[in-house]
């Protein structure tokens, strides 16, 4: 095989413009591209800055209803501080900072209840 990358994943959300505003204006993430794709469709990506992969925001899998992503790990440097900006900017962290052999991690979900995971390796 020749994989080099992930290139990109989908994330099924309900309204993909509130779902752009969180992952942009909340995460912080860049607007990667928002294009018609078909009639009544839109191809929304967006992706942390510099990153090789990037996320779809999807309306249209009937098998991947808005919310059924979990585990989708988000890396950070600085964990206490990113924890901070996005508390500050409303989002709601299910049982506060955790440790681990590893590493330290948070968990919080999208608008849509996907599950992100916010971690910083131990040594990382």
């Amino acid at each position: 095989m020749t994989v080099t990358h992930v290139q990109l994943f989908s994330v099924p959300v309900s309204d993909q413009d509130r779902a752009k505003t969180f992952y942009v204006d909340t995460l912080g993430f860049d607007l990667v591209r928002d294009n018609p794709m078909g009639p009544g469709q839109r191809w929304v990506q967006v992706a942390p800055k510099g990153a090789q992969t990037g996320l779809t925001l999807v309306t249209w899998f009937e098998t991947m209803p808005p919310g059924s992503l979990k585990g989708l790990v988000l890396e950070t440097d600085d964990l206490d501080g990113d924890v901070a900006l996005l508390g500050s900017r409303g989002v709601a962290f299910q049982g506060g900072v955790q440790d681990a052999p590893w590493g330290r991690f948070v968990t919080f979900d999208d608008p849509d209840g996907n599950g992100i995971v916010l971690q910083e390796t131990a040594g990382g």
